[in-house]
Order: structure tokens, then C-alpha cells, then sequence
């Protein structure tokens, strides 16, 4: 089942969202839990931010990561140095492991991309062993992303055309308020928690946030790409209003909300 991530390049996603999930992931592994002799799954792997972070906990026997995308599974491979993990291609939904195969499924802001998120959780549960964890966290769009809202909120302001593409993004799956513990309990997990975790996204100026972006990195960058040139000028120049809010260029730090969800395979 494809992802509805737009990926250009390893890189381009570093620094659109990869400096920012190696924040997120060692809360999200505290809120999932470790114990020594684990085998935990990385689900939707990226470029490896979750993997990496759980391979700093010594006590793990074995970290499995796998991701839908070719480019992200070359680059977290290419990253990997840690003889405990291992990486591949694979599908969220679909996945080539067997039944009770794992002590923890951790996914790090993958859920939303995936058009079918419950058949996800699914097979999450499908490969680890009764009494284990499965886990996952995905940005809050709506309510929890200034940064990212800021800039879909000032599109729309100049093209009617984003309307529906802000609706999309405001609303992925598992988005909203309860979806994700919801969507747990249905799939049979037991014990089931939501909480939400925090971290500051910090840009050294303009540039630092654009760039990714304007080069067509992820779903923004997508739509800002497939702009006709005077439309995009003129978006590139509101963004910037926005960013500077009036004061010169230079760093600025957004409160930025992911929800979370664990559960307990039965």
C-alpha cells in the first residue's frame, strides 16, 4: 500500500523533518518502553532517526527497521553502523515478518501517510508477542504544527486552489483528537493510552526553514512546487512576512505537538 509521502531526497527530508523526529523519537521510546533483550520493529524507518535513537539503549538483542521508500532505506542503510540493526524495504501493511516475531512495533510519524492506518496497526500487532507493545506518534497537523499551519494558512490567503490540499494536511489519518486510540482498540489492543508529546523546532533563519520546502520536499513542498512562477513568488514573499512577523530575519523556535498512542498485544 503506497505512502502519501512526497520524497525528492534523503537530504531535502533531513531538513524538512528529519532533525526534528530525532528530537521526538527518545520520547516516543520512553512512552513505548524497553527492556533488556528486546527485538523492537521500526515501522516507516525514514532515514533512521527512530532506529539510531533505539540503538543508544545497549540492551537490545535486535532492531528491525523497514520503510516504504527506496530512497530513505539506501540512506538510513548507508547510515547504519550498528551490527543489531537491520534495514529494508517493505510495506507497513504488508509486512515480511512472522507472527510474534517481535517485543515492541514502534512507528515514528508514518501512520498519517498511510491511506489505511488500521490495516498498519494491524500487522504491528500481527508480529509482536502477546503481552508486547506496539507504539506510534504522528504530528498533530491541525492543532499542533504552527510552523507548517503558518504556511498553508497564508497560501490560501492567495490561492483558492490550497484550500482542499490544507484540508487534506489538517486532517490525515490519525489526526484527529481519540482517532489513534480509536483505531488501536478496534485492531484488539488492550491497555491502550493517548497522551501528546512536545518539542521546539528551532530554524536559524528563513532560509533554514524555505529551503526544504521550496525545493519540493514532503507534501508542502509539493504544492509549492507545482506553482506557476508569479504565484509562487508571491507565496514565497507572504511566507517570509509570516516567518519575520515584522522583525529582521534570523532564528526563530515553533512549539511543535505530536500524538501518541501505545497499547499491549492480548
Amino acid at each position: 500500500m503506497p505512502s502519501s509521502f512526497h520524497v525528492e531526497s534523503a537530504d531535502g527530508y533531513e531538513r524538512l523533518m528529519g532533525r526534528w523526529s530525532r528530537k521526538l523519537a527518545p520520547m516516543l521510546i520512553d512512552f513505548a518502553g524497553l527492556a533488556d533483550g528486546d527485538r523492537v520493529l521500526d515501522v516507516g524507518c525514514g532515514t533512521g532517526s527512530l532506529a539510531f535513537t533505539l540503538a543508544q539503549t545497549p540492551g537490545l538483542r535486535e532492531i528491525a527497521a523497514i520503510d516504504y521508500s527506496p530512497v530513505f532505506v539506501e540512506a538510513a542503510k548507508r547510515a547504519n553502523t550498528d551490527p543489531r540493526i537491520s534495514i529494508q524495504q517493505a510495506d507497513a501493511c504488508a509486512m515480511p515478518f512472522e507472527d510474534e516475531r517481535f517485543d515492541r512495533a514502534i512507528s515514528l510519524l508514518m501512520l498519517h501517510f498511510v491511506p489505511e492506518a488500521g490495516k498498519a496497526v494491524a500487522e504491528m500487532a500481527r508480529v509482536v508477542r502477546p503481552g508486547g507493545v506496539v507504539a506510534a506518534a504522528v504530528w498533530d497537523h491541525y492543532g499542533g504544527m504552527s510552523n507548517m499551519r503558518m504556511l498553508w494558512d497564508t497560501a490560501v490567503m492567495l490561492d483558492e486552489d490550497a484550500l482542499p490540499l490544507r484540508r487534506r494536511y489538517c486532517f490525515q489519518p490519525m489526526m484527529r483528537p481519540g482517532e489513534m486510540k480509536q483505531t488501536f482498540i478496534a485492531q484488539g489492543l488492550s491497555d491502550v493510552e493517548e497522551t501528546s508529546l512536545l518539542v521546539r523546532m528551532d530554524y536559524l533563519s528563513f532560509d533554514d526553514y524555505w529551503q526544504p520546502i521550496a525545493a519540493g520536499e514532503g507534501p508542502l513542498g509539493r504544492y509549492v512546487a507545482g506553482l506557476e512562477p508569479d504565484k509562487k513568488k508571491a507565496v514565497d514573499a507572504a511566507i517570509r512576512a509570516a516567518y519575520e512577523a515584522g522583525e529582521p530575519d534570523g532564528p526563530r523556535s515553533f512549539a511543535s505537538v505530536a500524538w501518541a498512542c501505545r497499547g499491549r498485544v492480548a
